[in-house]
């Protein structure tokens, strides 16, 4: 077997998803642009992992990518991490780095958790971006002050889990139509990660979300502003 033409193809696939990153989060595009971004990484996904074999997957090495939140405490992307790591097909963990800070780690083949990666950096950006837009409305500035703190974290919880719900939704989109093709490359590859994953003998728990109190006025606004993001569905485009 000749593995260079997929080889080539991962590194055109890296080469897409990182021309894709610097669009949407160096040049200040919108919220819309960023997840359309993630839209064409999902195809890209889906082409390249159609161009596989069985036995190409099988043999693919699974690797981990970090990615870093900066915070000491739980954040609101938590409750959308999930849904991403499911959309790319790779699983996620949280953990402390040296620095005591938390941070996610995607795990799966190279080019699932790249795009894993990539996605969170999308989101992140676009409920900090979203948040900025709410605390200029009317209705955010009805809070009194000391309010404000858990209408911030309100507004990026409700947009967060409108975001998962959108992925959860996209992703069984994807799946049936990828499975059109009489193969059923999420069991494949999920066999293969969750056997990696087995050897690295992680002592991973699931750990329940303490119950925080929300308010219902910026909850609604943050899901509002998740369900608007239009992320276009995959198509049968050029991504050449």
């Amino acid at each position: 077997m000749n593995a260079s033409p997929n080889l080539a193809g991962l590194d055109k696939l890296k080469t897409r998803i990182q021309g894709l990153r610097a669009k949407t989060t160096d040049n200040g595009c919108t919220e819309g642009e960023a997840l359309s971004a993630a839209a064409k990484v999902a195809e890209l996904l889906d082409r390249y992992d159609l161009s596989l074999t069985d036995v190409e997957i099988r043999d693919a090495p699974c690797e981990r990518r970090d990615y870093e939140t900066h915070r000491n405490k739980r954040i609101p992307l938590d409750a959308c991490i999930g849904a991403i790591a499911d959309f790319c097909d790779c699983r996620v963990w949280r953990e402390k780095n040296p620095a005591g800070q938390a941070r996610y780690v995607f795990f799966g083949l190279r080019s699932d958790v790249e795009a894993a990666h990539y996605l969170t950096e999308l989101i992140d950006i676009a409920v900090r971006s979203e948040l900025g837009r709410y605390k200029t409305t009317a209705g955010y500035q009805r809070f009194r002050h000391k309010e404000r703190h858990m209408a911030n974290a309100s507004f990026t919880l409700g947009m967060v889990a409108s975001i998962a719900e959108k992925l959860t939704a996209m992703k069984a989109r994807r799946d049936q139509a990828n499975n059109g093709a009489g193969r059923d490359l999420v069991v494949l590859k999920a066999s293969v990660v969750d056997a990696e994953l087995d050897k690295l003998d992680l002592k991973l728990r699931t750990v329940r979300r303490a119950t925080r109190r929300v308010s219902p006025e910026a909850y609604d606004a943050g899901g509002a502003a998740g369900a608007s993001l239009a992320i276009p569905q995959s198509g049968n485009r050029d991504v050449s």
